[in-house]
């Protein structure tokens, strides 16, 4: 295939990638209702449900901007070969290739942040500020900064430098060792990410000894759930939304719950969330999710390995030879299709998850607690309560409110 046909299929794709999420993202605006659904009356009165529609609107009117500036920027890079220009220039600093391919992603990192990080500002200080969400300060954002920018470089750029090592020493073949390296940092992560890395951006507390530790411990306890590590997290030093998240493998297992889901909910409700955790670990979900990864990234980069020395790829872009850094950009284009599709078959999986998850909360614990909590977190976080069946289709991990609401209502009994 000649450069030029490629370089058509991959400007193709950007674009039709574009048009078919701002599609999805005004049938999702479109589909507001203005009446306030039956299920949510005494909970979500009229005012706050027209904020929450306010609150959408501002965020999708930002969103649209910033997707047409990073798409006319992306157009111009690949039609005016900026890309190819880019690697030459920096080629032509440093004589070696794994150096001058660090150095092309850093500045590519860095200069998509630049165009990002008005419309990141805009979003935290002014919208989520006037909506009453944000409790950051200036300071706690650009600390926020410095420190992703310290892990994006010394982790990204560890992860590179295996890779590259890799594909020099082992040439199409790199893709299993790379895949068992890549893994195992998933597998680390995930055992010791609330304690390594969660720590450099929140403090964990444990939670103190009272009736909601007492509550937890009693429902642990009947149903045979060994849990000691309960942790509180200070999500109220950014925002006033809240959340719980279950983490680790093993032993190193922990809850940790926001301090703003603990101050805004009851003492049942909360051990509800608990177990909706606790069902997605009895189910087997985290396991799942993580072996399902796994093998998705393998057999991406399978495919990788089949092109990674491709001369037609890089010249596409504007390069003379093969370039391994312009070859994973064109890759991850023209990869983007089958991406989209993996990514819709594991938002199937999850919501699946999440309904076996609050189906076990309720046969464990309470329905009708867990309903509370859903739809308090609703109201809080002025989520969107109708959303667009496509929508929800292509990028909802988790089920609607009111679709979880009615499969919760199936219960006739709590225990």
């Amino acid at each position: 295939m000649a450069p030029e046909t490629l370089l058509t299929i991959i400007l193709i794709i950007v674009a039709v990638d574009f048009a078919i999420d701002q599609v999805l993202n005004y049938l999702n605006l479109k589909h507001q209702k203005t009446e306030l659904p039956d299920e949510l009356k005494g909970i979500y009165d009229e005012e706050k449900y027209k904020k929450s529609q306010e609150y959408q609107k501002e965020n999708e009117r930002l969103g649209f901007v910033s997707s047409i500036l990073s798409f006319i920027v992306m157009i111009g890079m690949l039609a005016l070969g900026g890309f190819g220009w880019l690697s030459n220039y920096i080629s032509e600093l440093f004589s070696s290739p794994m150096i001058s391919s660090l150095v092309f992603f850093a500045v590519l990192f860095v200069a998509s942040d630049i165009i990002s990080l008005p419309f990141s500002i805009y979003k935290v200080f002014k919208i989520e500020e006037k909506y009453g969400f944000n409790k950051m300060t200036a300071g706690t954002f650009i600390s926020d900064k410095i420190k992703g920018y310290i892990l994006t470089f010394l982790f990204g750029g560890l992860i590179f430098v295996i890779f590259f090592y890799l594909i020099e020493t082992l040439d199409q073949n790199f893709w299993l060792w790379f895949w068992l390296v890549i893994s195992g940092i998933i597998l680390l992560v995930n055992m010791f990410y609330t304690s390594l890395i969660l720590p450099l951006f929140n403090k964990l507390n444990p939670l103190e000894e009272g009736e909601l530790r007492t509550a937890i411990q009693e429902y642990s306890s009947k149903i045979n759930f060994p849990l000691t590590n309960i942790y509180v997290m200070d999500g109220s030093k950014r925002s006033s939304k809240a959340n719980a998240f279950f983490s680790g493998i093993g032993k190193k297992k922990k809850i940790v719950l926001f301090d703003t889901l603990i101050n805004n909910h009851t003492k049942e409700e909360l051990v509800a969330v608990l177990a909706h955790e606790v069902g997605h670990f009895k189910k087997k979900h985290i396991v799942t999710g993580f072996v399902l990864s796994v093998l998705q990234i393998g057999v991406m980069l399978f495919i990788l390995s089949r092109f990674i020395f491709s001369d037609t790829l890089s010249q596409a872009l504007g390069a003379e030879t093969s370039v391994v850094h312009l070859n994973l950009i064109a890759f991850g284009i023209l990869f983007t299709p089958i991406s989209h599709i993996v990514g819709i078959i594991m938002n199937v999986v999850s919501r699946k998850n999440e309904y076996e998850a609050d189906g076990y909360a309720a046969s464990t614990y309470s329905a009708s607690a867990l309903m509370d909590a859903l739809k308090k977190l609703s109201v809080n976080n002025l989520s969107n309560l109708t959303p667009h069946p496509a929508y929800v289709f292509v990028h909802y991990s988790h089920p609607p409110l009111l679709a979880r609401l009615r499969f919760l209502n199936s219960f006739k009994s709590d225990k």
